[in-house]
């Protein structure tokens, strides 16, 4: 007989993680504090409510996540196959119709012989058996006090500040080059150069571009965060030469083949050891997404630039989940302690889900005397795994699925961006079908 295990939240993960527990035979109990209490983002009763935009984002196997999609659907996902039962249409993304997908989600999890269902807050850690937390960026202040608490306060982040990431290969490297500032140290940081016309521009373009809607629930705390970390385009607004003076600084920046110096730069600097992603030094935003394609490909060397991750500024708790969690989504001290959804760490309604899934699987395992299995990081769900366990260089930053952070085995394909994305897609589909075809593993 295995341990029962306890699911904190009815989110997207906690629903997934409690429906791949029962599936395994486990007794769950599923708590949700909704309909007794709701944060301002909530509106709906129902489970798995989509808070923000009713897209789930592109079906396409050639991004990053089309192809965990496709991974979660071949392996019996509750959110997949909700999301395809209310879809509705939206050209080459997937959207739902959030009632309907809340409500059949609702009904699945209800209906399920081996899921209990408690409703009220949860305001403590339960200390025996095996558990997943997946409560969500906007959990409940008595849940995150407790989490801070057992893990300690510099360990938990309340918002989520971070500068957008491009794919190194489509960085255009005949206009950027490597260099590091007055020649110090290795020349880690690609460095995207202006004259005083093209500065010009992209100022007027980043002043004037639409930044994205705050939700009423973020505006006080927004105007706090944006002090302490401050938005590139509110700094702009602060003056023309602002930016030359902080993130876009020429001072000590040379190009090491002709000698030259430059108006103003843009720094880009390594976000993997493997090299495959580059952050825009200093450029955290809010501004749309959109907005950030059509501004800051204005940059030099960046016209063609794939962004792996846009920047983003919200309200978002989330652990610094390399130091705390495995690949597994347990806790290095406790491993019958689990965590799922966007406070692990992963950004994106699929994303959250693909966690819940894992850490779910995991708990089952955990449950029944078994060490969990975990997704090689040659696909996409255990790519992410691996990112929120292992991280990337400098501070840990919440990510969605893209293929930067997939493994890279020393492939060597002819062909553009799409023709690599396909190679990865099919061999991560392939993985895959062979951990289906081991019974055992899942």
């Amino acid at each position: 007989m295995s341990e029962k295990i306890t699911v904190v939240g009815a989110g997207l993960a906690g629903c997934e993680a409690a429906w791949q527990a029962a599936n395994r035979g486990c007794k769950a109990v599923l708590y949700e504090m909704k309909p007794e209490k709701k944060t301002p983002a909530h509106s709906y009763d129902g489970f798995a409510e989509l808070v923000c935009s009713n897209s789930l984002r592109s079906n396409d196997i050639t991004s990053g996540v089309g192809l965990l999609k496709e991974e979660l659907r071949r392996m019996g996902s509750l959110i997949m196959e909700a999301a395809d039962k209310t879809k509705v249409s939206a050209g080459g993304a997937l959207a739902v119709d959030r009632t309907a997908f809340s409500d059949y989600v609702t009904e699945k999890i209800k209906s399920h012989p081996n899921i209990e269902i408690k409703y009220g807050e949860v305001t403590k850690i339960p200390e025996d058996g095996v558990t997943v937390i997946a409560t969500g960026p906007l959990t409940s202040d008595a849940l995150a006090s407790e989490i801070c608490r057992l893990v300690g306060g510099k360990r938990l982040s309340f918002f989520d500040a971070a500068a957008p990431i491009v794919d190194f290969s489509t960085v255009d490297m005949s206009k950027a080059f490597f260099a590091s500032r007055y020649d110090k140290g290795t020349p880690d940081y690609i460095n995207c150069p202006m004259n005083a016309e093209e500065y010009k521009a992209f100022y007027e373009a980043l002043t004037e571009a639409e930044t994205a809607k705050l939700h009423d629930f973020e505006t006080g705390e927004k105007l706090k965060v944006f002090e302490g970390c401050m938005p590139v385009e509110v700094m702009a607004q602060r003056g023309e030469e602002t930016l030359r003076f902080g993130p876009m600084k020429p001072v000590g920046i040379h190009n090491p083949k002709t000698g030259e110096s430059y108006y103003a730069v843009v720094q880009l600097r390594r976000e993997n050891e493997e090299g495959t992603m580059f952050n825009l030094v200093g450029f955290q935003t809010h501004l749309t997404f959109p907005e950030q394609r059509r501004v800051f490909r204005m940059i030099p060397g960046l016209e063609n630039a794939e962004f792996l991750r846009y920047g983003v500024m919200h309200r978002n708790t989330f652990l610094n989940s390399p130091e705390l969690l495995c690949a597994d989504y347990s806790m290095r001290d406790n491993r019958s302690l689990f965590f799922a959804g966007q406070m692990t760490g992963v950004e994106g309604y699929i994303e959250s889900a693909a966690s819940g899934y894992a850490a779910g699987m995991s708990a089952a395992a955990r449950a029944n005397g078994r060490e969990p299995f975990v997704f090689p990081d040659t696909t996409m769900i255990g790519a992410m795994s691996h990112y929120i366990s292992e991280g990337g260089v400098g501070d840990f930053q919440p990510m969605n699925a893209n293929f930067g952070i997939i493994a890279h085995t020393g492939e060597k394909i002819k062909g553009g961006k799409k023709i690599r994305y396909q190679f990865y897609a099919d061999r991560a589909l392939n993985v895959i079908d062979s951990i289906i075809a081991e019974k055992d593993l899942l």
